[in-house]
């Protein structure tokens, strides 16, 4: 705080010296470590905007003609930008969305483990072990890590009568699938190709499974904290009635917007999840350019979208007519479905953030136009 306040006493006395009437604040977002004095400026209700990495990378060489890179140059080169308007305003939205993007953030660094958890056990263990549950490993998980918690030695099973296994590696009783997948795993057990577990094998083997449970646990902690955060915003419940939308979707959506009232067109809207066109058209007749996406925006939430158009463009009547008219004629091109898709999740952004703004839900006519 003292720092920050020598800053502020430094920022007043050049304003003074050199008759200026304002100061803004330039910061280069790098990992966490500029929103902390971000915050406190704005706080202190001092303009503070943001410069690119990218921006920053690529003007740098243009201040003297060389790529060397130093404290000095660095803030020469945030200033250069900032005089020249290459530059963000400062986001600062409400303490739901803070809190929302930061559970979305760990949602995501969680599945991440997750998944690694998964694979380690699936790589590490069962293709060494056991690579006859391999080809069962997606039907059931639950009694699969049983397995790989208590019998990864596959002459365990052999041993044991059918009853007691299934009794040792379930809950429930599920039905006749169940019990046929189980069998089948049963008796490939006496004939099975993998290596001898160790005591360290079955240790690792009991530390993944139960740090795989933990982990899911938190998961489904975190997802419930969501939900119950996005319900605190206004726009949360009109999100959730366009179609393919779900909870956690229309907490993307929700969490990357904030306030709607930010964006001045659609194309701001666009841009922010990289769903805006780019072409290389030097040169080139407009019908020779062929544009593509830029995916230069919020990568969670392009994807969020894409998979809401999916599922909106299968099973609700009015994205489907939709998405068959745009289609329509251009059937026969080379992944031209995926392309109409991404361009019906560009719609459902646009969709989106008209409804936050107008706070209205869903209406059909949307879609046409209307």
């Amino acid at each position: 705080m003292r720092s920050y306040k020598k800053l502020l006493v430094r920022v007043d006395a050049i304003k003074v010296q050199h008759c200026l009437s304002k100061v803004v604040f330039g910061l280069e977002p790098t990992g966490n470590y500029h929103k902390p004095l971000g915050a406190y400026l704005d706080r202190c209700d001092f303009m503070v905007v943001l410069v690119s990495g990218v921006a920053v990378k690529r003007n740098r060489e243009l201040l003297d003609g060389r790529w060397d890179k130093h404290d000095t140059k660095c803030a020469a080169n945030i200033a250069d930008l900032i005089s020249q308007g290459k530059c963000l305003f400062y986001d600062s939205p409400s303490k739901e969305i803070i809190d929302l993007r930061n559970l979305l953030s760990l949602r995501k660094r969680l599945k991440k483990e997750e998944h690694s958890l998964r694979m380690r056990i699936r790589n590490n263990l069962l293709a060494k072990y056991f690579p006859e549950l391999d080809k069962f490993y997606g039907q059931c998980e639950s009694e699969n890590l049983a397995i790989v918690r208590w019998c990864l030695d596959p002459k365990i099973i052999a041993d044991m009568e059918f009853d007691q296994f299934f009794k040792m590696v379930t809950k429930r009783e599920r039905g006749i699938a169940q019990k046929k997948r189980l069998r089948a795993i049963w008796d490939s057990a006496p004939d099975s190709v993998g290596c001898i577990p160790g005591e360290s094998s079955e240790f690792e083997a009991g530390i993944l499974v139960e740090k795989l449970r933990q982990v899911r646990q938190v998961i489904e902690k975190t997802e419930n904290l969501i939900k119950n955060v996005s319900k605190q915003c206004p726009w949360y419940s009109l999100l959730l009635t366009i179609p393919g939308v779900g909870p956690y979707i229309a907490s993307v959506i929700l969490a990357a917007i904030g306030n709607p009232y930010r964006f001045k067109n659609r194309k701001q809207v666009l841009k922010l999840a990289g769903y805006d066109l780019s072409a290389n058209r030097s040169g080139k007749t407009s019908k020779a350019a062929v544009p593509v996406i830029s995916k230069k925006g919020n990568s969670n939430l392009r994807y969020a979208l894409y998979q809401a158009a999916l599922v909106a463009s299968v099973r609700n009547i009015h994205f489907l007519t939709y998405y068959t008219n745009i289609l329509r004629g251009r059937e026969r091109e080379k992944g031209i479905k995926t392309k109409m898709r991404v361009r019906l999740a560009a719609k459902m952004l646009v969709i989106a953030w008209t409804m936050m703004k107008k706070k209205e839900s869903f209406n059909p006519d949307c879609l046409s136009g209307k």
